[in-house]
């Protein structure tokens, strides 16, 4: 496979998660009292969001494209360390260098990192591999995410390093709503500067809209 169709797969697989991130993080904010029946929602959200057959399907492809985003990123990041093993004399910048693109591979392993914390804490619970914490439960075999969450957010600990990590996946986001459109091919005069717009954009909102959540819990 050539390193151009890695990227494109890298790429494809990226943006997926970044759609799928709006849908995670418009869930989550329902943590907060932004509605008088936010706790109700939040958990007629996550009772959907567990039973139904069509994302029990996108849960698979949710995790295919984790693992094909994070294996071809890494492949490619070896085979351009192989290929410059010694680094440049003079480095001379590009159009495409920018510390985001050069720092990608350090933040997606802080994201991974995130990624296997978030997953014990939730979704390995609702699949029986890790034990609920004490009062997970709603009725007889239903966990309470609502109350997980709540546990969660209520450890200062937990908190900042949440926040810490959701930063991280900030720098990490920008990098690649850019470049995912870019491998693409989708250069143009007229669109690539709004690409680049709405990369600062999604990059800033939507990690302060979590950050928002343990922040909340921080100051309350």
């Amino acid at each position: 496979m050539t390193s151009l169709s890695k990227k494109v797969f890298v790429s494809l697989a990226g943006l997926f998660l970044i759609t799928f991130l709006l849908l995670h993080l418009s869930i989550n904010l329902f943590i907060l009292p932004i509605t008088p029946n936010h706790e109700e929602t939040f958990r007629q959200a996550v009772h959907f969001m567990t039973t139904s057959p069509l994302i029990k399907v996108m849960e698979v492809v949710l995790f295919a494209a984790f693992i094909i985003h994070i294996f071809f990123a890494v492949t490619l990041q070896i085979e351009n360390w192989i290929a410059r093993p010694r680094g440049y004399k003079v480095w001379q910048k590009s159009r495409t260098d920018s510390p985001f693109s050069k720092l990608a591979i350090y933040t997606g392993i802080f994201v991974l990192i995130f990624l296997i914390i978030h997953f014990m804490n939730f979704y390995f619970v609702k699949q029986g591999w890790v034990s609920p914490p004490e009062g997970a439960y709603e009725v007889a075999d239903k966990h309470d995410f609502y109350n997980m969450a709540l546990n969660l957010f209520n450890n200062p600990v937990y908190c900042v390093l949440y926040i810490v990590l959701i930063i991280v996946l900030g720098f990490h986001l920008h990098h690649a709503f850019q470049a995912g459109f870019q491998s693409l091919g989708l250069n143009h005069p007229i669109y690539t500067p709004i690409i680049k717009i709405l990369g600062w954009i999604y990059s800033i909102l939507v990690p302060l809209g979590f950050i928002s959540i343990p922040l909340y819990f921080l100051i309350s």
